[in-house]
């Protein structure tokens, strides 16, 4: 595998990699102390326009292209300018997506050459970098605030013998980096290292391979350097735990440094009065800032190489030189038993969990959804040591807080902005359910606990997002940080900023909480900096009284469609008949998984309860209510005594003294205050108690309450009894297990109570009074039934069914965001479909015809009548590259984030695969530090039940004939240079595997950047492209005879160069068995939907006469002989059915996804040509449609399909046209396919004949004088 750029840079060891994350400030000195006052050069540099910049990456290539894009020309930018300066001394404190900080320590006396020194560093950023070429056309600008800061003295690092010293001991040097291995962007080699003529091959191999690789549709995009410097004091600030500590930078100079930045305008550079004092005078030219006492720099002196060279070998950190390299960024001096903990608990957690599993460093990038929470704290301390002890407390609260939820804090910002913490839930390997509810929950509390820290010193405020952002490594490959980026990011960042004092979210946090509108409040729109169009903002309010009280079922009659199948229906009946007739009563607990249809069969029940003149108490538990004590009773009570209703406080009180008069002492009513907000008198008894004999009494009290409670003659539903608290099931579960109750319950795998609940269902005792039930998925009859219903039609698409089924794995919520999301996304189209129209002989409704006569119709034709409304896929949407709705992504990842880092990295290369998948192909595209932990990785996915393996029933010969070996297409010069490992160099296990769900493989695919997953693409098909051709059998040549010679332009763009042929036949072998696999999933994804065998021969029978009387004058003079898959049983007996579904057409998607369009169409062709010959005719008209789209869109682009290619489309045309029976369409395909060759079309069989003799004549003549270039099996 081609090393990444992130892979060719020094830090190769685990240390240099995990230095990278951190500035080399952090050093022996600073370890453990609380904050230090230090000297030096601040500078601070952001990109202003940001926000906007990234509405404008979005609008034009959507929220995850767009998202993917801005974040690689960020970086690419980043990566230069931080090269600068680095190479110039900087040390690079603190990031903040679009904004850095950096330091130059120095002394004293060398303050006023610093100065120079990092004027001219802007400078040289400003001379090269003010234009780039860019996706989008907005201008924007890159401010860089300097400070100057004087303070006290503080020790050198060692010279450069004691650096070869400290370098053999463990944790002394972390992070020496030469420029001799910096590899950024685009660094490919040098010459002789440390001279000029070094620097200046570096300088134009970056510039040439940037205009390279960012050529394209792009607009001219500038960047103008805008440079403030300033001076003051400022101290290094450490404060966390031995969970996570963060180190910052506080003081006057920052202040200064921040209000330097805003001061400055496009290509200037600013001065503070007080950095105006210190620098060299003499070297500037400035003019000042009218009402300011700052200075903008018109003009200096450049410093020469050598200047530069004295000032940076007096800077501490000393850089170290010898003969071979020259070090770029100072290195990381810490003491031999240093504990490397404390250098860990600097690096945030996301990185520390790769890091351990040995996670190769570009992995770490990933598109995912997350929750982003930001809180701004304003506030003024004494002093430094208070200031230190307020984020040390709230620092330690946060993690209190967000930890249980799976949060981090990602970062904590002193500048800009003032003080504010950066927490992200969500991100990878750590996903949960719910995330939003828990960002919100956890916003909450931070927000009140900060309140009472800062008291009246300061404000709060925090902001809420969710949605898809950019999770990885920004910056420069020696100094980069992991953090995210994204316009969710952005808009919780101005939220914070608008809505102060509040705790505030987006529309899209306010929808996936899915909690009651009551714990919100939609705020007015304000305009926000950088965004366009005002957003919708709520305030999340928290818990309030209706939300004490809960909320009731609706008990609205569902849509039958989403009950369809459902036997639980006919259990509660027969309960319901029991009650009524004798009052016995039983408990009834159904366990589903998120989505399975709990939530509407219960609403069901509770209405058939009620129809049937029983009482019926529901009411639905949120995942809030688990930590609210008693919450689950007090709904529950609140349903029964009909509390919910009562506004007052007094009416409450009496409502509670009606119905609990003779059941508790008066004296007693006053536990229940808190409870059901009341305000009954304290009796002294109470208030003699203790806090014990309290909390002792109130559980007696309540026990008394519940147990009247449910002997009422009434039935009680408790949708998602799972969230029952602990306080409310103590109590509980006593009860409910020794007293008859009728009660009807949903439940969710893997929570405390659903185990509670099965446990007592084991218990022959409880089997009487408890009946537990797992819902089933919908069967495929009730699935299409529900889409028929949904989509209010009477014909959908068989391929449609097939993707339907396959991710929506039967469950009702899935199926239901699928359906809405193909809507909203206009995938669909819908029209009146009248039956026995006669259409127009073309190829259009050709296409049209077979896709409709393949479809699922709900009912026989002529139950339908002469027209209704029918759905079909909308042509050039292909549904197998269709993402997933955010919602079914959350619930995958959540999934996938329980599996190990490693086994996650792997199941993502296979998702790029494909469904189906080879252990070769997955070998060969795997890095080669996971190559030889490929076996274990897998055997652990199957035996997780995530991957299963594809079995043979031929029995794999253990030595093959080399004769027998299928050839490789010729080698290209372009390959990716990447070997495939022999089975025996390896050790691992070679067949073929598939992915258990659908969901998961497109969840771990999507997860992927667009720059490593074009990577991954390339190396498919040019793994792939070496078995694209006929099985041996039929001759190994091209299913279009001599394709690849005809197409010279792009025979040779996906060649794949020194793979092993060591295992090719096992490899062929393994294809052929995954093609296989993969017809049979197609063909049996919509297999036995229709209700009976009849209706299955019904209609196959109504397609074949439908197809036979429309083609020709007599059924039985049609040549159809195949249309669909499950008829082509007299196809040959051969492997290419596999190829062309496991090569074939894989390597239209890869190519596809490249961009490739021309590569595409001739696999397209392959294809069509493949499935001919397997006598698939209605795979090949499939084929040849989307063909027929891509060669529209390509019209207009000379050369993207030569003549040959075209006449042979046309060509393939005829043949299916033929193959169905169309022979005048057939006629005129062949036509236009000779006139593009140049040859006329046969007016009689005599010609026919004397033509054909003609070219077997030449073809003779031409075979006799030797086409040694042609294949062994064409000469």
């Amino acid at each position: 595998m081609v090393p990444s750029p992130w892979e060719r840079k020094c830090c190769s060891s685990e240390l240099d990699k995990e230095a990278a994350f951190l500035p080399s400030l952090i050093s022996r000195e600073y370890l453990g102390t609380g904050f230090q006052t230090i000297h030096g050069v601040l500078l601070f540099a952001d990109i202003s326009g940001f926000t906007s910049l990234s509405e404008d990456y979005i609008w034009k290539s959507g929220l995850e292209r767009g998202t993917d894009e801005l974040v690689e020309d960020l970086n690419h930018y980043l990566c230069d300018i931080l090269e600068d300066m680095l190479t110039l001394g900087g040390d690079i404190l603190k990031f903040a997506g679009d904004a850095v900080l950096v330091l130059w320590r120095t002394s004293p006396s060398e303050m006023a050459k610093t100065i120079s020194l990092v004027v001219h560093c802007s400078w040289q950023i400003q001379k090269k970098y003010w234009r780039r070429d860019m996706r989008v056309g907005q201008k924007f600008h890159l401010k860089i605030g300097t400070n100057a800061v004087p303070s006290a003295d503080i020790r050198h690092f060692p010279t450069r013998q004691g650096a070869s010293h400290w370098q053999g001991m463990r944790g002394s040097l972390l992070g020496l980096v030469s420029k001799e291995s910096i590899s950024c962007k685009h660094f490919k080699a040098s010459p002789v290292v440390g001279d000029q003529d070094h620097w200046d091959y570096v300088r134009s191999q970056l510039e040439l391979n940037l205009a390279r690789d960012l050529k394209g549709n792009r607009n001219s995009f500038y960047r103008y350097v805008a440079n403030t410097i300033s001076a003051g004091s400022m101290h290094l600030l450490s404060f966390g735990d031995e969970r996570q500590r963060h180190l910052c930078i506080v003081g006057k100079a920052l202040e200064d440094v921040t209000e330097a930045e805003k001061l400055a305008n496009a290509d200037e550079i600013v001065l503070s009065a007080s950095c105006w004092e210190l620098c060299e005078k003499h070297r500037l030219r400035t003019r000042h800032i009218e009402g300011k006492t700052a200075v903008k720099v018109m003009s200096m002196n450049q410093m020469t190489q050598s200047e530069c060279q004295d000032i940076l070998g007096k800077l501490p950190p000393k850089f170290f030189f010898t003969r071979n390299e020259y070090a770029v960024r100072p290195a990381l001096f810490l003491n031999p038993d240093t504990d490397m903990q404390d250098i860990l608990s600097y690096i945030p957690e996301a990185v520390l969990r790769k890091l351990e599993e040995r996670v190769p460093q570009d992995f770490l990038c990933e598109l995912r959804p997350v929750t982003v929470l930001f809180l701004h704290l304003n506030f003024d301390a004494k002093d430094i040591v208070s200031f230190r002890s307020v984020l040390n407390n709230v620092n330690t609260m946060m993690q209190d807080i967000i930890c249980p939820h799976k949060g981090e804090v990602n970062k904590v910002f002193l500048f800009d902005k003032g003080c504010t913490f950066l927490c992200v839930f969500g991100l990878p390997g750590v996903k949960l359910p719910e995330e939003s509810v828990h960002a919100l929950q956890s916003a909450f509390q931070i927000f009140n606990l900060c309140s009472e820290i800062i008291g009246k010193i300061g404000t709060a405020s925090v902001s809420v997002t969710s949605g898809m952002v950019f999770c990885g490594l920004i910056g420069h490959p020696l100094r980069h940080e992991y953090t995210v980026i994204g316009q969710k990011v952005n808009l919780a960042a101005r939220m914070m900023m608008t809505y102060s004092g509040l705790v505030t979210c987006d529309t899209t946090t306010y929808a996936n909480s899915r909690l009651p509108t009551y714990y919100f409040e939609k705020l007015p729109e304000r305009k926000m900096k950088g965004f366009k169009h005002p957003h919708t903002v709520y305030q999340y309010v928290g818990i309030t009284t209706k939300c004490i009280f809960g909320m009731g079922l609706t008990m609205k009659m569902p849509d039958n469609a989403s009950l369809l199948g459902r036997k639980e229906i006919e259990l509660f009946v027969n309960c319901l008949e029991a009650f009524n007739r004798s009052g016995q009563r039983k408990m009834l607990a159904f366990e589903g998984t998120r989505g399975s249809g709990k939530s509407q069969l219960l609403n069901h029940l509770a209405q058939l309860g009620q129809s049937a003149g029983c009482r019926v108490f529901g009411m639905e538990l949120l995942e809030v209510n688990v930590r609210q004590p008693f919450s689950a009773m007090r709904i529950l009570m609140a349903r029964v005594l009909g509390l919910q209703e009562c506004e007052s406080c007094s009416a409450r009180e009496y409502v509670l003294r009606t119905n609990l008069k003779g059941i508790i002492e008066e004296s007693k009513y006053c536990l229940l205050n808190d409870i059901f907000l009341v305000k009954f008198p304290i009796s002294g008894n109470i208030r003699q108690m203790c806090e014990m004999q309290r909390k002792e009494e109130l559980h007696s009290t309540w026990a008394k309450v519940l147990e009247k409670t449910l002997n009422r003659n009434a039935i009680f539903v408790i949708d998602n009894a799972h969230f029952i608290d602990y306080a409310s099931w103590s109590i509980m579960a006593p009860l409910l297990w020794s007293i008859p109750v009728s009660m009807v319950m949903s439940l969710c795998p893997g929570f405390a109570r659903t185990k509670s609940f099965h446990n007592a269902t084991a218990n022959s005792q409880m089997s009487d009074k408890i009946t537990y039930c797992h819902l089933e998925k919908l069967k495929l009859s009730a699935v299409v039934q529900k889409v028929f219903q949904d989509l209010g039609v009477v014909s959908i698409p068989r391929a449609l069914v097939s993707f339907l089924v396959q991710r929506s794995l039967g469950i009702p919520y899935y199926l239901e965001e699928l359906v809405h999301f193909l809507r909203c996304n206009d995938m669909l189209l819908f029209r009146i479909k009248r039956w026995g129209e006669k259409e127009q002989d073309n190829w259009e409704n050709l296409s049209n015809f077979a896709v409709l006569e393949s479809s699922l119709t709900r009912s026989s034709r002529s139950g339908i009548g002469s027209e209704a409304m029918i759905c079909i896929v909308k042509p050039g949407v292909n549904l197998d590259n269709t993402v997933l709705p955010i919602n079914l992504k959350e619930i995958a990842l959540a999934e996938l984030d329980e599996i190990e880092p490693l086994e996650q990295a792997v199941l993502k290369f296979a998702a790029v695969i494909g469904p189906v998948f080879t252990t070769q192909l997955l070998l060969y595209i795997l890095p080669t530090r996971i190559r030889h932990k490929m076996t274990v990785l897998l055997d652990s996915l199957v035996s997780d039940n995530i991957l299963k393996w594809i079995e043979s029933i031929e029995e794999p010969e253990d030595a093959q004939d080399p004769s027998k070996v299928p050839p490789s297409l010729p080698q290209s010069e372009t390959g990716m240079g990447t070997s495939l490992p022999s089975k025996q160099s390896v050790g691992c296990q070679f067949g073929v595997l598939m992915f258990h769900k659908s969901l998961l493989r497109q969840a771990a695919y999507e997860l992927w950047i667009q720059k490593q997953r074009l990577t991954l693409h390339y190396k498919c098909a040019a793994f792939l492209e070496r078995h694209a051709h006929k099985c041996q059998s039929c001759g190994q040549g091209d299913f279009i005879v001599f394709h690849r010679f005809a197409v010279t332009n792009t025979q040779d763009k996906g060649s794949c160069k020194d793979l092993d042929d060591g295992d090719d036949s096992h490899t062929w072998k393994a294809l052929v068995l995954a093609g296989k696999q993969l017809k049979r999933e197609r063909i049996y994804a919509t297999a036995g939907i229709t209700d009976t065998q009849q209706d299955q021969q019904q209609q196959q029978k109504a397609f074949m006469t439908a197809f036979c009387s429309l083609l020709c004058s007599s059924p039985g003079n049609c040549p159809l002989s195949s249309v669909t898959d499950s008829e082509d049983n007299n196809a040959l007996s051969c492997d290419c059915k596999g190829i062309v579904e496991s090569v074939l057409v894989p390597l239209v998607h890869h190519y596809a996804s490249l961009g490739n369009a021309a590569r595409a169409f001739y696999y397209l062709l392959e294809s069509a040509a493949a499935y001919l010959h397997v006598s698939n005719y209605y795979m090949a008209l499939r084929k040849l449609s989307e063909a027929d789209i891509l060669r529209n869109s390509l019209k207009n682009k000379a050369n993207a399909i030569s003549c040959f290619e075209d006449a042979t489309f046309f060509s393939l045309k005829g043949e299916v046209c033929y193959c169905l029976g169309r022979m005048e369409l057939a006629k005129k395909m062949i036509r236009k396919a000779l006139s593009m060759l140049g040859r006329p079309f046969p007016k009689n069989r005599t010609e026919d004949f004397v033509r054909c003799q003609m070219e077997k004549l030449q073809w003779a003549a031409y075979v006799a004088r030797g086409a040694y270039f042609l294949p062994q099996n064409a000469r």
